[in-house]
Order: C-alpha cells, then sequence, then structure tokens
C-alpha cells in the first residue's frame, strides 16, 4: 500500500518509512477496534488505505502548506485529521466527537503511535463552539462525511478564526449541497471560493472538497442548541 503515499499518487511529498509503518498500525488499529465499535463500513485493507487515507490527504495537494492548527470536527475514526497529522507532524490537532466510543478509539491511536500535540475532546460540536477557548481560534478546520453542508457550515465555520478556512470532504452531491448552503453560509460569515473534484486511486470514486473562506465573524446566536442544525437547517 505504500505506493498510494508517492508523488506518483498524486499527493505532493513522500513519506518516509517511520511514518508509513504509523499508517499501517493506524490499519490495523481501525480494522480490530471496528470489530467492537462502529467506525466505517470500510474494512478491506486497499479501500482503507484509498477511500480513507488517501482521501482525507487529497487536501494537501490544494494546501500544501496548511495552517499549524487544524480542527477536525465530527472525527470518527480520526478521519480526515490523523492522517494528516501522520503526513505533517508539526500540525497541533484537535480532534473532536459526540461519542465516546470513537473517542476512546482516538485516544488509543494517539497514544499507540506516539503523536504529540494532538487534544481528543469528547463534545458536542454545538456545545464545544460556545467556548472561549474555542469559538473562532482556528486557521483550518476540517470535516468529513458528518452532515450536509448547511448543517456542517453551523457546526464548523464558529470555530474558524477571522480569514480562516473551513474544508468540507464531500461526495458526488457536492453542488447540490453547496447550492443549498447558500443562505446558511452568509448567514454563518462564510463564502465558497472553490470547489475541488477529484478521483481515488484505482477508480475508486470520485470525491470532493469545498473551501469556505471566514470574512465575518459567526454570529453569537449560532450554533444553535445541540441537534437543532440537523432538525432545521439553514435554508
Amino acid at each position: 500500500m505504500d505506493k498510494f503515499f508517492t508523488t506518483a499518487s498524486g499527493l505532493p511529498f513522500n513519506l518516509d518509512t517511520k511514518t508509513r509503518q504509523q499508517f499501517k498500525q493506524y490499519a490495523g488499529l481501525l480494522q480490530q477496534k471496528n470489530k467492537e465499535v462502529n467506525l466505517t463500513r470500510i474494512t478491506a485493507l486497499d479501500e482503507i488505505y484509498i477511500k480513507h487515507f488517501w482521501d482525507s490527504l487529497a487536501l494537501c495537494v490544494k494546501m500544501p502548506a496548511l495552517a499549524a492548527t487544524v480542527l477536525d470536527v465530527g472525527s470518527g475514526a480520526g478521519l480526515p485529521g490523523i492522517p494528516l497529522k501522520l503526513a505533517m507532524p508539526k500540525l497541533k490537532l484537535t480532534l473532536v466527537d459526540s461519542l465516546q466510543k470513537r473517542v476512546s478509539f482516538l485516544q488509543e491511536v494517539a497514544a499507540a503511535l506516539a503523536l504529540k500535540d494532538v487534544s481528543v475532546i469528547h463534545a458536542r460540536a454545538e456545545d464545544l463552539a460556545r467556548e472561549k477557548r474555542f469559538r473562532a481560534q482556528f486557521p483550518l478546520v476540517v470535516s468529513r462525511a458528518v452532515a450536509r453542508l448547511n448543517v456542517l457550515a453551523e457546526l464548523c465555520l464558529p470555530f474558524v478564526q477571522a480569514g480562516g478556512v473551513f474544508v468540507a470532504y464531500k461526495g458526488p452531491e457536492a453542488r447540490q449541497e453547496a447550492e443549498e448552503a447558500r443562505f446558511a453560509l452568509e448567514e454563518l460569515g462564510g463564502r465558497i471560493t472553490e470547489i475541488w473534484d477529484y478521483q481515488l486511486p484505482q477508480q475508486m470514486g470520485e470525491r470532493t472538497l469545498i473551501f469556505v473562506q471566514k470574512e465575518r465573524p459567526t454570529p453569537e446566536k449560532y450554533p444553535r442548541r445541540a441537534g437543532i442544525p440537523a432538525k432545521r437547517p439553514l435554508v
């Protein structure tokens, strides 16, 4: 699987032997834990490497110099945050998830891989974004496979500092989601600057990254109470 993490696979870096070993260890932990906790429907090793790891690293093609501090909202199995951290060890990474079992797995991975400057937080994004030490504090916020964009924007944009970027990892309906999220983004202080489509290796599908620039502070009333953004999306 190492070949998928070389410049020949379209990624802007080569990973050293230690980092490749960390990816292998991470894949093994993910497969093992998935037998106990529902982390992913993707369990075949080649698909984990491409559909999870390679996909997570695709951001580096468009943003090879990532912000030094990154927040991953709804991190789940650690995607895209942990692959980004492995590829760029100097990143200061915060992973947030609302389910304790997933948080425990993320803590296990961080310890097993000896990752430094990684914080794992058990919280709802709606609650965490109201805390002063987190609100508008991150130059880069990422989220993958969590919710539709008009919902996701309300969960993520409050964390983004002025001039920062929120990146949503999306699938085939990205442009439809972008269109339906117009009002939400305007209301929350964001603006789409780019929608980038790319193909995964081995013809494993098409994915999309939506880049949202934080142009204005998010109004204090957002995010709404936990669960409300999903029940009553901004439209």
